[in-house]
């Protein structure tokens, strides 16, 4: 049976060998996706609307779900390097009390390595590792047609360019999405988030972790060189800004009290690496793919950052797509298998991470009584299970693993 397989994947091969493939957004779910089909042999040709790559972002954290995926593309090495060691993972109340523990063993044996690094120190890692000849700046899509041929993606600049398929991976709020599928716009999960990385070696010796208060949260995540990445939430009306030079200082008044070192990593950082976002999801889809186009990343399950999984998702749909061309052979089989695979994970991802968000904003005081106290009450052992599954989940199989690498 194995060597009936092998004759078939070789096959197969024949057959996408030369394949042209169009993707669309040039974040990290695109160029995942780029570096994974060149890999089968694909003839990628990645457009990103913006006319040069600047990732804005702070930290960003790879959990071992999605170091397994980059292994494959032979990327692991690149992201090991800005790995930490096993940490304790604590979640605090306002006054420093520990709500609930994962000791560091415990965080290494059930949730394993954890690479954190600055988002755009990611994003330069997977641009170095695509051909700088398939990559087209400046390329904003405004739609696409299907024929029996293939499909042809439209540029505002009059540009059309031909492909047997089309992956969009052009981010939340998907261009492709709202035209092909015809999906509503995005969710505001009712809270904004400020994110900043500071520079804080040998000053304190830091915890990986979130505090918890009342429509309030801050989470602090050590990296290497000794950076810390931070992060704090508040539930407001959608679309309110910071006034100018005063984002610090409405800080220091929401968490003002916070145990420590929660005012210091505020006091340390400058005001202009601190940004806002307000956070925003969608609803679970019932179709991520539809003839020769396919949905990745954002674009197919724009997640709320609870999880910590946006990131980490499109790397899993990146590698499943390259895996289940290099099997199938033929783009729209080959796209309604990825789909079939990816949809229910990702939808169970998604819901997980949005219900997490919903409980740790609460604002109520009695809810936040009893969430506070069911935490403390909850060994450590079943949170981390509930983690470990969701970190081991296998998005491909052994002979899969062999496959791509041969």
């Amino acid at each position: 049976l194995e060597k009936v397989n092998r004759a078939r994947y070789a096959r197969n091969w024949a057959k996408i060998s030369g394949m042209r493939m169009v993707v669309l957004g040039g974040g990290i779910g695109g160029l995942t996706t780029a570096i994974a089909l060149s890999k089968i042999g694909v003839d990628v040709q990645l457009y990103e609307q913006a006319p040069e790559f600047r990732e804005v972002g702070a930290g960003i954290g790879i959990a071992a779900n999605a170091l397994h995926a980059l292994d494959l593309l032979g990327l692991g090495g690149g992201i090991a390097s800005e790995s930490i060691p096993a940490l304790q993972g604590e979640v605090r109340e306002a006054s420093g009390r520990v709500l609930m523990s994962m000791p560091a063993d415990e965080m290494s044996k059930r949730i394993g390595t954890i690479a954190v690094l600055h988002r755009a120190e990611l994003l330069n890692l997977l641009i170095a590792n695509v051909d700088p000849q398939r990559l087209h700046l400046g390329r904003r899509c405004i739609g696409c047609t299907e024929d029996r041929d293939g499909i042809t993606a439209r540029f505002e600049n009059g540009v059309a360019v031909h492909a047997e398929g089309l992956i969009a991976a052009d981010g939340l709020r998907s261009t492709i999405r709202a035209q092909v599928f015809s999906k509503p716009a995005v969710r505001y999960a009712g809270y904004t988030a400020w994110r900043a990385v500071v520079d804080f070696a040998g000053r304190h010796d830091f915890t990986l972790g979130e505090t918890w208060g009342r429509g309030r949260r801050f989470g602090i995540v050590p990296m290497t060189a000794g950076r810390v990445y931070w992060f704090a939430t508040q539930n407001v009306p959608e679309g309110q800004r910071d006034l100018a030079g005063r984002t610090k200082e409405k800080l220091m008044q929401l968490f003002g009290g916070w145990h420590q070192p929660i005012e210091t990593l505020i006091a340390a950082t400058r005001e202009d690496a601190i940004l806002r976002n307000d956070i925003y999801d969608i609803d679970p889809l019932t179709r991520f793919v539809r003839g020769r186009v396919a949905l990745l990343g954002d674009a197919a399950h724009a997640m709320t950052p609870n999880l910590g999984q946006g990131a980490c998702q499109a790397m899993e749909d990146a590698a499943v797509l390259a895996v289940c061309l290099k099997k199938i052979g033929q783009v729209q089989p080959a796209l309604a298998e990825y789909e079939r695979r990816r949809r229910e994970r990702t939808t169970q991802v998604l819901c997980d991470s949005r219900r997490f968000g919903m409980v740790a904003q609460w604002e109520n005081r009695a809810l936040c009584w009893l969430r506070d106290s069911a935490m403390r009450m909850t060994p450590s052992r079943i949170a981390s299970r509930q983690m470990k599954a969701l970190l081991e989940f296998e998005i491909l199989t052994r002979q899969e693993r062999e496959l791509f690498a041969s």
